[in-house]
């Protein structure tokens, strides 16, 4: 097989808010950073070990937008995109290198009320799906014995 694969999926947790930058042309990119633990007991000492790996989120146009409106820092959230390396000139005139991962796909794992619980505002955010059920017809249940006379076999 002579072909390459660099693709990368996470799930964690936001370590900030995203950070916007808008371009002349009309672009922006997001970005900001994840954190993924492991962790593990530790055979020797019978102790739960955990430890914190911290990855570059960028995103970008209206991914980047999305994310900048619904996201929030401790946010769970699943990423998968490419690495992609990076070097500039610091202010101190050193060369500085970075490993991002640059977003192809997202998906917000934390809901709307599991997001405003740490926030001042939850009351508001918790009073939200109540608004939605009552813009949204009841779901009826379907009569009793109903699905029990369908022919799936499982």
């Amino acid at each position: 097989m002579s072909g390459t694969l660099n693709k990368v999926m996470l799930i964690g947790h936001l370590g900030d808010e995203v950070k916007m930058h808008y371009f002349e042309g009309g672009g922006c990119i997001g970005r900001f950073p994840l954190a993924t633990n492991e962790t593990y007991t530790n055979k020797q000492t019978g102790e739960r070990v955990t430890n914190t790996d911290w990855h570059n989120i960028v995103v970008r146009n209206k991914a980047a937008e999305i994310c900048e409106k619904y996201l929030s820092k401790g946010d769970k959230v699943y990423v998968e995109g490419r690495l992609k390396n990076r070097q500039w000139q610091g202010e101190d005139g050193n060369t500085r290198y970075t490993t991002e991962v640059h977003v192809q796909d997202f998906t917000f794992l934390t809901t709307k009320q599991e997001s405003g619980m740490g926030t001042s505002s939850g009351q508001s955010t918790q009073s939200q799906p109540n608004q939605d059920d009552e813009r949204t017809p009841p779901k009826t249940p379907a009569p009793l014995g109903q699905d029990e006379d369908d022919d799936l076999p499982f």
